[in-house]
């Protein structure tokens, strides 16, 4: 696989992944080194954004075992260590991915910071944690990716983010406001970059899936979730996707893969026997986040 020159612009040009280069915050474990992975199959060299530089008991993965596995399986990567709340980390690890692999096509913003709590039980340091892992994160990817985006001839940024649903709000403000930040995003780049070819979308899965948040703090059980792929495979059909064909939309991973023909979600399951639930409107979720987990009912 060979990475390409930057394209002139081009409406007509078909869209392929294969020779185009990503970058992906959070991709040292969970959904985001599934689509690192998946990414990576595709032709897409992929430049993996995570903090966790070396093994931590606590949470499995490092960005280099990301690299290692994209790299044994034909793919090119790049290990880039990023705090994303640091700009000056973000601004490095964009250009060190556009200094390695001469262009940058695809900016995905999968890191994120949980906590699902009221107002009168978030304070201020964890406020400031999601704000800054998710929304400002989101912003400063984006603020120093888009430049490169644009000398490519236009590609995709996509936000790991929900749909504006007030009825998901109470019980985690803070959460939403920061995660809702990153919709915002996408939806202001959508219309300020449409005209030069850069999609902006953001997509949220409808169940609880299988991540480091939910096996760490117990949100449900493996009958409620479905695997990480689920998202990384509704990803893939939106980045596959010319960025002219699909911008400034809100989408939802089940929706996205009924739309590319999927009509079995079994294999998705953790646990084949049973169907998790859609997390639909005022769904309750446990209130998790510090130390507080829960207990894996719901």
């Amino acid at each position: 696989m060979s990475v390409s020159e930057p394209d002139t612009p081009n409406p007509e040009t078909p869209w392929t992944l294969d020779g185009k280069v990503a970058l992906i915050t959070g991709a040292s474990r969970g959904i985001g080194k599934v689509i690192a992975l998946k990414l990576a199959a595709e032709g897409c060299a992929v430049a993996v954004a995570a903090k966790t530089v070396d093994p931590d008991p606590r949470l499995p993965g490092t960005v280099g075992q990301t690299v290692a596995e994209v790299e044994d399986a034909g793919g090119r990567g790049l290990a880039v260590p990023m705090d994303v709340r640091d700009d000056a980390q973000v601004a490095a690890g964009v250009a060190r991915t556009v200094e390695t692999f001469g262009r940058l096509d695809v900016v995905i913003h999968n890191a994120g910071a949980l906590w699902w709590k009221g107002v009168a039980d978030t304070p201020v340091n964890r406020f400031d944690l999601v704000m800054g892992v998710n929304a400002r994160g989101g912003h400063l990817l984006c603020h120093h990716a888009l430049p490169h985006l644009e000398a490519s001839g236009g590609g995709h940024v996509l936000m790991m983010s929900p749909p504006v649903v007030l009825d998901a709000v109470p019980g985690k403000s803070a959460y939403m406001i920061s995660k809702l930040g990153m919709t915002l995003t996408a939806m202001a780049i959508a219309a300020e970059y449409e005209a030069k070819g850069i999609a902006a979308n953001a997509l949220w899965p409808e169940t609880l899936v299988e991540s480091a948040a939910t096996i760490n703090y117990r949100i449900g059980n493996r009958s409620l979730w479905y695997k990480a792929d689920l998202v990384a495979d509704a990803a893939l059909e939106v980045l596959r996707t010319a960025p002219r064909a699909r911008t400034g939309q809100a989408l939802l991973c089940m929706e996205v893969l009924r739309a590319a023909g999927v009509t079995d979600f079994v294999p998705y399951r953790c646990d084949p026997n049973h169907e998790p639930p859609v997390l639909a409107g005022a769904f309750k979720l446990p209130a998790v986040g510090g130390k507080d987990k829960s207990d894996g009912s719901m």
